[in-house]
């Protein structure tokens, strides 16, 4: 295995034809299906990466920016932003297009936390991310600082650290109804 592999080692981008079965009620593409795609993606990206299996062990925030309509070109691409030891981050983004006037709109981008796993399930090592430009450093950088901001707000909000007391004034603000026992 390599100790580093550079971000284009593993990159990869699918196509597909967005069909009337993709839809929801409204007649839009359903947001599971794009999801669904985005995680085969990561899947793809991290395992050419790793050459390992991998597991899906978080998603970063999903905006759907437009809707995506049927008959329309979806197109989504994948590239390892960030290497820990036993996991990476995946950036997805997704764009559609318009096949009859050729128009491409930015769908949504969203990041894959994907960890490697051996033989028995375990997670194992991954190798680094070689970054050879700026946009690279940018990219890493952002993803360990998203990381550790989720770390931060998950232990902030863990129950056994938690003091409803402290929020009770913010909260009053809100579109809240608190009755306390």
């Amino acid at each position: 295995m390599k100790e580093f592999k550079t971000a284009r080692e593993s990159r990869l981008s699918i196509t597909e034809l967005m069909l009337p079965s993709h839809s929801n009620f409204g007649g839009k593409i359903h947001g599971g299906h794009i999801l669904s795609l985005m995680d085969q993606i990561a899947f793809a990206c991290s395992s050419k990466h790793s050459r390992k299996y991998c597991v899906t062990a978080s998603v970063n925030r999903v905006d759907f920016l437009s809707a995506v309509e049927v008959g329309e070109l979806l197109t989504l691409k994948a590239a390892i932003n960030y290497t820990g030891k036993t996991s990476m981050v995946v950036g997805v983004r997704v764009e559609s297009q318009d096949i009859t006037t050729g128009k491409k709109r930015h769908c949504n981008s969203s990041y894959f936390t994907m960890v490697a796993k051996d033989e028995d399930g375990k997670s194992t090592p991954v190798p680094g991310l070689l970054v050879q430009d700026e946009q690279g450093i940018r990219r890493f950088a952002r993803s360990k600082y998203r990381k550790e901001a989720a770390f931060k707000r998950d232990t902030k909000f863990d129950e056994n650290n938690f003091d409803s007391k402290e929020y009770l004034a913010v909260l009053a603000k809100e579109n809240i109804k608190i009755e306390l026992k």
